[in-house]
């Protein structure tokens, strides 16, 4: 909380400004003499004046320090001095000031004090009697942060690290040894202090960094012993605002630059009234007088028009200044204007009127000032667009025709240029002749400058993988007799095929192999794989007339298999990219009219491609419309047509909108197929059987998975980048 710190000086200089505003008039009336006399915690003040007044004066008070103002009107200082010390419990002195024919008592007070006016004849009696609840004063307050709390031993700062936030403010990272550790945290001047209650800082931290490098607010932190305590002074520069907040053992301070908005009274980032708090107690004064008071609290230079006139009466205890200021121009009609550091102040309608003929004299200046010619040289847009672009005409399309207009924009009231200007460009040498009025010229000067810029650029790497996983297990199984001569079957008159085999036969060096001739036997043969591992077994009797054949088969196999392509492509900032790579597959489609086939050839893509549009924000990171496309022909599908093999396209789309950090990467989309397939064949019946059934059937397990994943990462190309 802070309170009205006015000066005599300050009075003197009000009443020297509203005096000079005023013609000499002569007072018809004058103070005579001023007694007083306590009475218990009351103080009487008697003021005798030459002639009665008709109603009390008007007066406010002050709470730091702490004075109360009446002020007289059409009223001379009688008492031949200008101040009196009385010294009678809290009244320490009267001051008299007369300037023109007003005239101020100011009584000068140990403490804040209400105050009662009463007339009686030709005597003002003043009572002034104490408030039981006296208000801080801003100058001694101390915001506490954290309570101390001590367990144990004393408290300790172990570091101190200064570093730049994303927003350029500057971050002071304290290290605590504790939680406990009590923080009391205050603006003093310019400087920020920061108080560390019943703690110690080694030797190596008593220092004073000089931060002006890292482009933040702070010029300086200085940490340093102060008693049992460790204070830092925090120096900040410009106009600038603080936060302050602690989590476990780490006190953080932030010390941000505030922008000035030239519409607000108070700058800063928080929402609503931040000046210093004010306590008044205003009886029936003048309106202006308070709001002289009010700007010089706030520091600000303040116009205020003649026509603010009227009287108020505010009792107002701990009100920031300026919703002091808020409350009048809502109570009186009023309303302000700011000019770089001065603000105006007049009644609304006043301002309303004022500013409605500033804009009807402007106006009339613009038809009637003379126009001048100005040339343009552009660097990276082209004239032509520029001069429609003024003109408030659509930009030039495809093949230099016009583009067509947004549905519901006026273009002629997106003009630039004034109803005299005119633009002509020159596409050979890119320079832009503008021929408008000098107010324009500048706006125009500013516009070109903002657009005629080098767009940034944007390097975007893609990463499409893709991973293939396949599995097969087959089991297979042949069975068979052999048998030299027929055989009935139970004197069913059903008969065995024959067969026989000739031994192998060696003569000389030559050796003739062994020959199996055989009918159409008995046994069972199933598919077996065309690869992998066999086992084969054979029973025959020694003439080699019967013959019993078993062959086992099995096969295993796996697969993994990897394709990463990786696509790249520069595009600048909000333009839009592509790139391709890849084959059309030719399909062919035949027609017949009148006995002759006529055969149409044509070609569809499967390419891998790219497609984005970059934006990048103003927080560094990299908007992106992305379109990755990966298409491929399945030619294991094929359609045969009249001798034509006519493939499907296999195509993997991902089409997304992401914002991804500078050089970060993301994951934006993936596919994931799993293809698992069992058959078993088998003989009736015998393949059934337990154990002995896996003679009599065939069983193949495949399984196959496939993943696509897509990686994105963007990179903003520097202006300073060089390849070396």
């Amino acid at each position: 909380m802070k309170f009205i710190n006015y000066a005599m000086a300050a009075a003197l200089t009000c009443l020297a400004v509203v005096s000079s505003a005023r013609a000499e008039t002569l007072p018809s009336n004058a103070i005579e003499a001023v007694n007083v006399a306590q009475q218990g915690n009351e103080i009487a003040l008697r003021i005798d004046l030459k002639e009665a007044l008709a109603s009390p004066p008007p007066g406010f008070s002050v709470a730091n320090p702490a004075k109360i103002a009446l002020d007289f009107q059409s009223t001379a200082n009688g008492l031949g001095k200008n101040s009196q010390a009385f010294n009678q419990g809290d009244l320490r002195s009267m001051n008299v000031v007369q300037v023109g024919d007003r005239t101020r008592v100011v009584l000068n007070l140990v403490r804040n004090m209400n105050y009662k006016t009463r007339l009686d004849g030709k005597a003002l009696y003043v009572t002034l009697t104490p408030i039981e609840r006296l208000a801080e004063s801003s100058a001694q307050r101390t915001t506490r942060f954290a309570e101390e709390s001590l367990v144990g031993g004393k408290h300790a700062v172990n570091d101190v690290v200064f570093r730049r936030g994303k927003g350029g403010e500057g971050r002071i990272v304290v290290d605590l040894s504790d939680t406990g550790t009590g923080i009391d945290i205050r603006q003093q001047g310019s400087n920020l202090i920061v108080d560390f209650m019943k703690t110690t800082v080694p030797d190596r931290l008593r220092r004073k960094l000089d931060v002006t490098d890292f482009a933040t607010p702070v010029s300086s932190v200085e940490t340093k012993a102060f008693g049992d305590n460790v204070r830092m002074v925090i120096t900040p520069m410009g106009l600038w605002e603080h936060n302050a907040y602690q989590s476990d053992n780490q006190f953080i301070v932030e010390v941000k630059r505030v922008v000035e908005d030239p519409n607000k009274l108070v700058q800063g980032s928080k929402i609503g009234y931040q000046g210093p708090r004010v306590s008044i107690n205003y009886q029936n004064g003048d309106v202006r007088a308070l709001l002289r008071l009010m700007a010089e609290e706030l520091g600000l230079n303040a116009v205020i028009s003649e026509t603010v006139t009227g009287t108020t009466t505010l009792v107002l205890k701990d009100v920031p200044a300026d919703q002091v200021i808020d409350i009048i121009f809502q109570q009186k009609g009023l309303d302000m204007r700011k000019k770089g550091n001065i603000i105006m102040i007049a009644p609304r309608d006043e301002i309303a009127t004022r500013e409605k003929l500033e804009f009807e004299s402007k106006q009339q200046i613009s038809e009637l000032e003379p126009l001048k010619l100005e040339q343009f040289q552009l660097n990276y847009q082209k004239a032509a667009d520029v001069a429609r672009l003024l003109a408030g005409l659509p930009p030039l399309g495809a093949g230099g025709a016009a583009a067509a207009p947004t549905p519901g924009v006026n273009v002629a009231a997106q003009r630039i240029l004034s109803k005299r200007g005119s633009a002509v460009a020159d596409p050979q040498s890119n320079i832009i002749f503008i021929n408008d009025i000098p107010s324009k010229l500048e706006e125009i000067r500013s516009f070109i400058a903002a657009i005629d810029t080098g767009a940034r650029q944007v390097l975007i790497e893609a990463r499409v993988v893709e991973a293939q996983d396949s599995f097969n297990r087959a089991l297979g199984g042949k069975f068979g007799l052999i048998n030299s001569k027929p055989v009935q079957i139970g004197g069913s008159g059903i008969y065995t095929a024959g067969g026989s085999m000739t031994p192998a036969t060696t003569s000389g060096s030559t050796t003739t192999p062994a020959t199996l001739v055989q009918n159409p036997m008995v046994g069972v043969n199933l598919p077996s794989p065309s690869t992998g591992g066999s086992l084969a077994l054979s029973l025959f009797n020694s003439a080699f007339t019967r013959i019993l054949n078993l062959e086992l088969a099995a096969l295993e196999s796996d697969g993994l298999g990897k394709i990463v392509s990786s696509p790249r492509v520069i595009t600048a900032n909000n333009v839009k990219a592509k790139i391709e790579d890849g084959t059309e597959i030719p399909y062919v489609t035949t027609q017949s009219s009148g006995g002759t086939t006529t055969a149409t050839v044509s070609f569809k893509p499967a390419k891998l491609s790219l497609e984005v549009t970059p934006q990048i924000t103003p927080e560094g990171t990299v908007r992106m419309n992305l379109v990755v496309k990966k298409e491929e022909a399945d030619w294991t599908k094929a359609v045969v047509l009249n001798g034509y093999a006519n493939p499907p396209i296999k195509s993997s789309i991902v089409e997304t909108n992401v914002v991804v950090e500078n050089g970060g990467t993301v994951v934006i989309g993936g596919v994931f197929i799993t293809d698992t397939q069992n058959s078993v064949d088998k003989v009736p019946l015998l393949g059934d059987i337990p154990f002995f059934g896996w003679l009599f059937k065939y069983k193949n397990d495949q399984g196959k998975r496939r993943e696509l994943l897509v990686f994105i990462t963007p990179r903003v190309i520097s202006d300073k980048m060089r390849f070396d």
